[in-house]
């Protein structure tokens, strides 16, 4: 057993910016070969360039464009279900049409998503990994993100349903539970202190995460190295959700 992926096809949503981008780079540094999905046909071709990936402009909240992707798609033996929305709006202020946008995307979209890939996975006879990128949102309530932790709840209940489902077809299936992870939209998004300072003073190491923190531990659980680990949502919060 080893923490390497040498030999592993993985498919990576969301992968043209935020974590999902980071993700993708730090599994070809591992050895990964990579099928990326993604909306920005400009950065899918510099990743193709860049990682050898296989690379496909999807929107995965339409199910018949996930369903064809797949039909074209080179064997796979692991998924990062990482593309998500995030519109954040008060109690009181909440918005149906908002609430529909972030399930459709973070829950429907990666369900259908994570069914394809284990179809996929299971008709060409590998057992694989597929890794949920959710958030501390699913284990705790965070102002103004009634939608977000709605979904990220959802997408670890979802987990643990795949887990049972999946496991006795040898695939293991896992959530990530970030905090604040300072790609360069959250690194903008929390630049003011009356923001920014609440939340570190709630995280016992008093910081926020680097996108290779939240990478490497996805790479963990996609490889072999985490062999027994399936239905976990791991916490990459610096201790925020043990409040």
């Amino acid at each position: 057993m080893n923490f390497e992926l040498q030999n592993q096809r993985i498919l990576v949503t969301g992968a043209t910016s935020g974590i999902g981008l980071d993700i993708a780079k730090a599994l070809a540094e591992l050895g990964a070969e990579l099928v990326l999905f993604g909306r920005n046909r400009e950065k899918l071709a510099e990743l193709k360039q860049a990682l050898g990936a296989h690379t496909l402009a999807v929107d995965i909240t339409d199910e018949a464009a996930v369903t064809a992707a797949f039909a074209e798609m080179p064997v796979i033996d692991g998924l990062v279900n990482c593309a998500g929305v995030s519109i954040l709006d008060d109690v009181l202020d909440v918005k149906a049409k908002d609430l529909e946008q972030i399930m459709a995307t973070n829950v429907t979209a990666s369900a259908v998503v994570a069914r394809e890939a284990a179809r996929h996975m299971i008709a060409n006879g590998r057992q694989g990994s597929i890794v949920n990128v959710s958030s501390q949102a699913a284990m705790a309530a965070l102002p103004g993100h009634l939608g977000y932790c709605a979904s990220k709840a959802a997408m670890d209940a979802m987990t643990r349903v795949l887990c049972l489902e999946l496991g006795p077809k040898g695939i293991r299936v896992n959530s990530v539970n970030p905090t604040v992870t300072l790609t360069p939209m959250a690194e903008r998004a929390w630049s003011d202190p009356a923001k920014r300072d609440p939340m570190l003073a709630a995280i016992p190491l008093g910081r926020f995460a680097a996108p290779r923190e939240v990478a490497l531990p996805v790479a963990f659980l996609l490889s072999s190295a985490a062999s027994m680990i399936s239905g976990a949502s791991l916490p990459i919060d610096g201790g925020f959700t043990s409040h």
